[in-house]
């Protein structure tokens, strides 16, 4: 998914790095649960930062990847690589996410039904290891840039932007800089 160049990782780096992508793998391509969750420790966490969801013990993990999370994927989801980061116990990526919301997806809005809508977010993937195995994940996203996407936040006298956000991150100049700003701002050099 990312370009990297694997030599000039450490071998423990470049066995982190198989693990999270079999992980990847079995969530998003073999929807697999008990797969997903054979690439974690006995009580791996995960956390959606944004929305508290995720879970703690492999029980409840396993339970949540396979009736909440892998279910509830709209088919046209794609995974916009931004960054990677490997280090000595833990990987960072970012990303793109982005898909149609055609399914209910309590994972990241809970109790809101499909809009149809477009979405896009800027996701941030943390990602530390134990043994060899995940032993957690915390997943970052501006929550409020997709209730705008999806018309259920009005923006126009909050400061928050919406499908902006993720453009900008993978074409710097797709938006001009400090719009949120000059709302409120009178400065000609923002």
């Amino acid at each position: 998914m990312f370009p990297l160049d694997l030599s000039k990782l450490t071998d423990q780096q470049r066995a982190l790095l198989e693990l999270w992508e079999e992980h990847l793998q079995a969530e998003f391509q073999d929807k697999d649960a008990r797969a997903s969750c054979d690439t974690m420790v006995a009580r791996p966490f995960v956390n959606h930062v944004p929305v508290l969801t995720g879970g703690v013990g492999r029980a409840q993990l396993e339970h949540f990847y396979g009736k909440y999370f892998i279910p509830s994927m709209p088919p046209d989801v794609e995974l916009v690589p931004i960054s990677r980061t490997v280090g000595y116990d833990k990987i960072v990526d970012e990303f793109v996410f982005r898909c149609t919301h055609t399914k209910q997806m309590d994972w990241l809005l809970p109790g809101v039904p499909p809009t149809g809508k477009k979405l896009e977010l800027v996701m941030v993937v943390l990602v530390s290891f134990e043994n060899g195995k995940i032993h957690h994940e915390h997943i970052h996203w501006d929550q409020a840039s997709a209730l705008v996407q999806l018309g259920l936040l009005d923006s126009k006298n909050l400061p928050v932007a919406g499908v902006e956000t993720a453009r900008k991150m993978l074409d710097p100049n797709s938006a001009p800089s400090n719009l949120l700003m000059k709302r409120t701002i009178n400065d000609e050099r923002l």
